[in-house]
């Protein structure tokens, strides 16, 4: 896959990545949750409210059982 290919996994997390090295160190965690919870919202809007609400469920689990704080 080319730099400039953004389909797949491995390219949403180079747009994100892209993104957020565009971003002061003080503004990424910021942009970080307003992505999620635009990214949460348009899960409702394409396959519904329960496919989003396991969708943030899950990451949820994920922060957690790494031990991390929230």
């Amino acid at each position: 896959m080319s730099g400039a290919d953004r389909s797949g996994p491995d390219g949403a997390a180079a747009l994100v990545a892209g993104a957020l090295s565009r971003r002061r160190p003080g503004e990424r965690a910021r942009f970080l949750r307003e992505l999620l919870a635009h990214t949460a919202a348009g899960i409702v809007v394409i396959e519904g409210e329960a496919e989003a609400s396991e969708a943030v469920y899950r990451l949820a689990d994920a922060v957690v059982a790494r031990g991390l704080r929230v």
